[in-house]
């Protein structure tokens, strides 16, 4: 059985929504990164990068969201591409490009101490990313095409949390996107992948404990 570490974020959110669209069978391991978890000796050997999610299947090991998203899809042959180059192109699109720029979008609008530099460049960048996939989708139900892949399991994870990045009503300027957003939100599997943690009581306030578990970087080392 797989070990599915977890929290409720964009990034273990998309694997949240894999297993349950595959009928894989796992077991939640949560890591409750308010509280600074994915900083213990036994998750860093899981994950050296301190984040979530991560997933142990048997002997093998993997971190990364999309990198799972890669393994999962490949070992049960379950929403992959024929077209592995288009498949690897816009997953890491959406690895180096969307997703990051999605959450520094939110840090900066969210922030203690306001950047206006910041808060511009990374909405911006994040608004240029929605921008391509809406081009993308303008002539295509699904982002590689025709067929439901792990490209928009990726891709759904943050759009999802378009209303912190851009605003409640900002999909309306991406009709396309929009569009497709709908259609993957109405699968089943949605409403199933986000139950899931519902019976864990993460930590919700964003204090300075979580600050620090967060962005431990930001601190000087004692």
């Amino acid at each position: 059985m797989i070990r599915f570490y977890f929290h409720t974020t964009p990034n273990p959110m998309k694997v949240a929504l894999f297993l349950e669209e595959s009928g894989l069978d796992y077991e939640i391991v949560s890591v409750d990164i308010f509280k600074g978890e994915q900083h213990s000796s036994a998750y860093r050997s899981i994950n050296p990068n301190c984040k979530v999610p991560a997933i142990v299947d048997g002997e093998n090991t993997i971190f990364d969201s999309n990198a799972i998203l890669l393994y999962l899809g490949e070992k049960t042959g379950q929403f992959i591409s024929e077209d592995r180059g288009q498949m690897l192109s816009w997953l890491m699109f959406i690895a180096s490009g969307l997703g990051p720029y999605s959450g520094q979008a939110v840090h900066f609008q969210t922030a203690a101490e306001p950047i206006p530099y910041a808060i511009n460049r990374y909405r911006r960048e994040a608004e240029r990313h929605y921008g391509i996939l809406n081009d993308r989708l303008s002539d295509r139900q699904f982002i590689l095409g025709d067929s439901y892949t792990i490209v928009d399991i990726a891709a759904w994870g943050w759009i999802d949390r378009y209303p912190r990045v851009l605003g409640e009503n900002a999909l309306d300027e991406f009709p396309h996107l929009k569009r497709w957003f709908e259609t993957v939100n109405a699968r089943p599997a949605v409403e199933r992948a986000r139950a899931i943690g519902k019976d864990i009581e993460f930590k919700a306030n964003f204090d300075e404990e979580t600050i620090r578990a967060m962005f431990p970087q930001n601190f000087p080392k004692i």
